[in-house]
């Protein structure tokens, strides 16, 4: 039997109990309200930790936890389930993009965060020191924003600890999502980067395009989590077999170089968004003012696995993500690319020339 209080702060769920509550981040200037639901299992067993809402405009993820919290019986719970359905209040409340509004930053660019930076930096830090650290697995759910195609992936990155990124693919290979992309390297200020870098076995999730919200999506996510905490022996297994996957590396990433207005070449089915060749024409960017356009070209070959939908871009801006099937043996160096995470866009961004 599990006989350990579960606390985050002063919130607090007895073995066999679950607890919702909202905690205070203080972010310097101002101050987040940061929902919970903490599951506390009868039984022993690992402590993974869900975050949802670190961007705004991403409302599936949200939504699936939300539903998931609901859904899981601490009677039933092998640990611990910490679940934040709105880890970044002031963008998922006041902006839709995935920088705050409250100082220009993205959250999942400065991870694990500054208590004494800025106020997203401060709330890296907190989620940090109050929820990851100390988690055995950590789970970030993301999906394409509202100016973002996205075709379905899991994430996550190599450490160079043969048993933690063992059990990492393997927890990847666990959402019955076809689709797992590498990192090289657990660098950058991505949050499951900087948990890998703390020995926690993290990985990204992105399902869903566009920030559209529908049930069947958000219902497919939480069968995805479910199927996830069965692997992970936080729920009975249920005799079902890993679905099939196919691994993937990030061969380049594009963004935009001048202002104006962004027409993609790639088709907008997040299904298959397209594949590509070096050299071939991703899109153009116009001027508005006088029609001058800036031409957009493919660094090197490979599947769009995300791209930008939004008409006006500005320089820095991702408009596309190219990845290839992974080949250890034909792998290019971690040395060689701009290691994921650097980008301003999607939440794991691929290398920038």
């Amino acid at each position: 039997m599990n006989d350990t209080t579960l606390s985050v702060s002063s919130l607090e769920a007895q073995p066999g109990t679950k607890a919702r509550g909202t905690l205070q981040a203080d972010l310097g200037t101002l101050t987040a309200d940061i929902p919970l639901t903490l599951v506390n299992g009868s039984r022993p067993g690992p402590r993974v930790v869900i975050t949802a809402g670190v961007h705004g405009g991403e409302f599936t993820p949200i939504d699936a936890v939300v539903r998931l919290a609901d859904a899981l019986d601490p009677r039933e719970v092998h640990g611990q389930v910490i679940i934040c359905p709105v880890a970044n209040p002031p963008a998922v409340y006041q902006g839709r993009l995935n920088i705050s509004p409250v100082d220009g930053v993205n959250l999942n660019r400065v991870f694990p965060g500054d208590l004494a930076g800025g106020p997203t930096e401060r709330l890296a830090a907190w989620l940090f020191a109050h929820l990851v650290d100390g988690a055995d697995v950590y789970i970030d759910l993301h999906c394409g924003g509202i100016d973002q195609v996205l075709s379905d992936f899991v994430g996550y990155r190599l450490t160079g600890d043969p048993d933690l990124d063992k059990a990492t693919a393997e927890l990847a290979g666990s959402f019955g999502i076809e689709d797992v992309i590498l990192g090289l390297k657990a660098d950058g200020g991505n949050s499951h980067a900087a948990a890998a870098r703390r020995g926690i076995s993290a990985v990204l999730v992105e399902v869903g395009s566009l920030g559209q919200r529908d049930e069947p999506t958000a219902l497919r996510r939480v069968d995805g989590l479910l199927t996830a905490l069965r692997h992970l022996g936080v729920l009975d297994q249920n005799g079902s077999a890993p679905a099939p996957i196919r691994e993937w590396v990030w061969s380049a990433g594009v963004t935009a170089e001048a202002t104006g207005l962004w027409y993609p070449e790639f088709s907008f089915d997040a299904d298959v968004i397209g594949e590509v060749a070096e050299g071939d024409l991703l899109g153009r960017i116009v001027d508005p003012a006088d029609g001058t356009e800036h031409t957009v070209h493919a660094p090197a070959g490979g599947r769009v696995f995300y791209g930008m939908h939004g008409l006006t871009v500005a320089p820095g801006a991702e408009l596309a993500a190219l990845a290839v099937p992974w080949d250890p043996a034909t792998a290019p160096s971690p040395d060689t690319l701009r290691t994921p995470g650097a980008g301003h866009g999607s939440d794991e961004a691929a290398p920038r020339p």
